[in-house]
């Protein structure tokens, strides 16, 4: 069973999360509380291993509530606000739910969470998102100006270098983030994620059709229709992974 703890200083959000809940039985909600006071007295005597926390609440936030924890248990935002996503990005919570809360991205949420507890002792664990390798499972936050992005790593289909920055292709979506091609290349699992060449590191899961190419290289098809040249040197590697 995981342990929970539901902080919400709305009755009526915390009913309606706990029969949300009732659809995942290895989920025990064994308190509540209204108020980040109650929160911090509640974590502290009970030691959950999760806990769905609201943002705004009377007196401190649920930020402030954090910050006083000695020790922290895996971590779900339930907020009716979308502009805390990229501080909550920022201290590595498992995920950020918006009210109303949906049953597929709780699902989501929960196994993100499954995924956590089979790598290590959830006893053991504190919050952590910043390993070096990131699992296709795990969420990124993605922003590009005023726009803002969850993302699921097996979501994204591709990543094209466009100076120093890399253009990240999901869905429909292509935005831009100051990050290099190299420094993405060092943090993605090479068994999901090929550098296909200088400028393109592809989801070998999202890959439609592989065509032969000229001077022995190779010419993929993404998903989203995308083809990307594979390099003579990189085709060799490629083969070796795919068996081709």
């Amino acid at each position: 069973m995981i342990r929970a703890i539901i902080i919400d200083d709305e009755r009526l959000a915390r009913n309606e999360l706990k029969k949300l809940l009732l659809d995942f039985p290895e989920i025990e909600v064994i308190a509540e509380a209204a108020n980040a006071a109650e929160g911090v007295e509640k974590i502290d005597s009970l030691n959950p291993d999760l806990i769905f926390l609201d943002i705004q609440m009377p007196g401190k936030t649920g930020f402030d509530m954090l910050s006083e924890l000695e020790r922290a248990p895996n971590v779900i935002f339930t907020t009716a606000y979308d502009e805390y996503a990229l501080k909550a990005f920022e201290v590595n919570a498992l995920d950020y739910l918006l009210k109303p809360v949906e049953p597929k991205r709780l699902a989501d949420a929960l196994q993100k969470l499954q995924v956590e507890e089979d790598k290590e002792p959830l006893s053991d664990h504190t919050i952590s998102v910043n390993r070096s390798i990131l699992s296709e499972h795990d969420q990124v936050f993605v922003k590009d100006g005023e726009r803002c992005w969850f993302v699921k790593l097996s979501d994204i289909r591709l990543f094209e270098s466009v100076g120093n920055y890399a253009k990240v292709y999901f869905g429909p979506n292509k935005p831009l983030i100051l990050k290099s091609l190299n420094a993405l290349e060092e943090r993605l699992d090479e068994k999901v994620f090929f550098r296909a060449n200088r400028k393109h590191i592809v989801n070998l899961r999202l890959i439609e059709k592989i065509e032969p190419y000229f001077n022995g290289g190779l010419l993929l098809e993404m998903k989203g229709g995308e083809k990307i040249e594979v390099s003579r040197r990189q085709t060799v590697k490629f083969k070796e992974m795919m068996s081709l």
